[in-house]
């Protein structure tokens, strides 16, 4: 198998490419499709996703809810300001997080939020400026969260966001996430209404995005990178919907590259079966991985040199991925979190 370093995926993306803000219509944005079989590339409408589902299909969509994950607060030991990004729920109050700057949070450190009534210790620090860290606080601490906390938007994205659920989805629903499965923005109520009018099974797993999403690829060589650990989830009734529509000569299109890793660490643990599980996903998808599950997939632009330009271009091949994106960049698609869509099949 061919050895691929971080450079071998990478391509020239001018800054004025990186979306700031949502459009103020989700389903407005552009739709660049990608036939892997072909290599051929068509510029589409996103509402135009429809014609490539048919009835029988199964579109799986990640239900995750990001959190108002970063929160600013103090030492009052010191004074010190330290902002913090909460990660993943390690269990009951304890949290992986990020916290800036992270030399003035050594284990032991006491942080204070709003009023003080929420309050942190620093009880482990790990690599990168992560830190594990244990709150204290009366009431219910979403609630609290709700009313200190800011959506973490991407260090790219400059510009403030003025309605927070533009960084939801419209069928988000189980809170847990540091950032957004942002290949699902583009749907709204009345295209899902649509499509399920079709004959399309609307399918619902959980990943909440954790450390991967904010942490780049330090290593030359890819296999040497490691995938920080995510929480996943799917019931054992959309498994069933999933197998039946397997069964039927249906196909399964993945919302996101999240939604893709769920079903293919389902499918790489269970010999292509798809079951209901739960648990923690490490699963690096990169070029000479055969797919288990995901027959084709939504996704948008991402980064270069991520992890997630390595997962599409497993599925569609380097070459034509870097092709079809040169040609994003082009004809100016927007790129990132808020940015315009692919439809790979």
């Amino acid at each position: 198998m061919k050895t691929y370093t971080t450079d071998d995926f990478d391509f020239e993306l001018p800054e004025t490419l990186i979306a700031q803000t949502p459009l103020e219509n989700r389903e407005a944005s552009r739709l660049l499709m990608l036939d892997h079989k072909t290599g051929k590339i068509h510029d589409k409408h996103f509402t135009d996703i429809i014609d490539e589902l048919d009835a029988g299909d199964a579109l799986v969509m990640n239900d995750t809810r990001v959190l108002p994950a970063r929160i600013y607060g103090i030492k009052p030991a010191t004074g010190g300001q330290l902002e913090v990004l909460l990660l993943k729920n390690i269990q009951g109050d304890r949290w992986e997080t990020l916290i800036k700057p992270a030399k003035r949070a050594k284990v032991g450190t006491v942080i204070s939020f709003g009023d003080g009534h929420l309050q942190a210790t620093v009880i482990e620090e790990l690599e990168h400026g992560g830190r594990v860290i244990d709150f204290q606080y009366q009431g219910v601490f979403l609630e609290i969260l709700e009313t200190l906390g800011e959506m973490p938007l991407p260090p790219y994205i400059k510009t403030r966001l003025e309605d927070p659920n533009r960084y939801q989805t419209v069928y988000a629903k189980e809170n847990g996430s540091a950032a957004a499965p942002t290949a699902g923005l583009h749907f709204t109520e009345e295209l899902l209404k649509k499509i399920e009018k079709k004959g399309i099974k609307l399918v619902y797993l959980t990943l909440h995005v954790g450390l991967g999403t904010f942490r780049p690829v330090s290593v030359v060589n890819i296999a040497e990178h490691h995938m920080h650990s995510e929480f996943y989830q799917l019931t054992d009734e959309a498994a069933a919907v999933l197998n039946d529509v397997k069964h039927q000569g249906g196909k399964i299109v993945a919302v996101g590259t999240t939604s893709i890793r769920t079903l293919e660490t389902i499918g790489s643990k269970f010999s292509g079966e798809i079951q209901g599980d739960s648990g923690w996903t490490e699963i690096f998808i990169t070029p000479g991985y055969e797919f288990k599950v995901v027959d084709a997939f939504v996704t948008n632009f991402h980064l270069p040199k991520s992890t997630l330009v390595m997962l599409v271009s497993a599925f569609a091949g380097r070459d034509q991925v870097l092709s079809a994106y040169k040609h994003a960049v082009s004809e100016k698609y927007r790129f990132f979190s808020f940015g315009d869509a692919m439809f790979i099949k």
